[in-house]
């Protein structure tokens, strides 16, 4: 994998070890409400436009700039996994830049991931699964350590994002039908306070919101970086921390 020049976009101000990455995803407790419940509660509270219920996860998607668009009436369940990778210098994370020849989301960069399918034992699976496939990056290098909140997709997808910390040396076979790159970006790029941006294209008549996040040679936009603003909310607090005392800025 290409790496030249990768960490020197970094900004050390914002740089967090696995450690404190690891802190911000505790693990689950026996007595929070069901995964079922908090789904059910989630989806009714955006149709609703309320707030969701204290212990469920949040709802994101393509409504969180655009109120006026609601979620599909039918929703299919989808997992990318949020690859973060323990480099020595700084943790980065896996991007994949999809073939321009596939039918939907030619060309533009994306967690890996995909839909659930019957056999697939929760979303950690979905995601573990559909990331060997798509880059060749084996389960056994990966170790979940949480998820971030569900995201609804203009397009029908209620997916959950899995976080999951990738320990080198690995080798990666992308799949030339679907993956036309693979890339790494820092993770403290992610968590300097000018990402991410707000940028709106039309569509079908009207301006559509989204956040952006561009790198150099590069353009992250759409569900991708609406779940990056996620793992910035998320990652937040520790990140401030790993700050202070370094350059001032504004808050995440």
């Amino acid at each position: 994998m290409e790496q030249q020049g990768l960490l020197r976009a970094g900004q050390a101000a914002w740089r967090l070890s696995l450690e404190e990455v690891r802190r911000r995803f505790p693990a689950m407790s026996p007595d929070e409400t069901p995964v079922e419940a908090i789904d059910a509660a989630v989806e009714n509270a955006v149709r609703s436009n309320r707030t969701a219920p204290r212990h469920a996860a949040k709802i994101r998607g393509d409504h969180d700039l655009n109120p006026e668009m609601g979620p599909p009436d039918s929703l299919r369940e989808a997992a990318v996994l949020v690859p973060l990778v323990d480099r020595p210098e700084e943790l980065t994370v896996i991007f994949t830049q999809r073939t321009a020849t596939l039918s939907s989301h030619a060309g533009q960069i994306s967690f890996p991931g995909g839909r659930m399918e019957p056999e697939d034992d929760g979303p950690e699976d979905t995601a573990l699964r559909e990331t060997a496939e798509e880059i060749g990056l084996e389960r056994g290098r990966i170790e979940i350590v949480g998820r971030l909140d569900t995201y609804v997709t203009r397009t029908g997808f209620r997916v959950t994002p899995v976080v999951g910390v990738v320990t080198p040396p690995f080798i990666l076979t992308p799949d030339p039908t679907e993956v036309a790159e693979v890339f790494e970006v820092p993770l403290s790029f992610i968590l300097d306070p000018s990402n991410p941006q707000r940028h709106s294209r039309e569509f079908l008549g009207k301006p559509r919101w989204f956040y952006a996040f561009p790198y150099p040679q590069r353009y992250i936009w759409g569900a991708t970086a609406g779940m990056l603003v996620n793992l910035r909310d998320v990652l937040g607090a520790a990140a401030r921390e790993a700050g202070e005392g370094g350059a001032s800025s504004g808050p995440l």
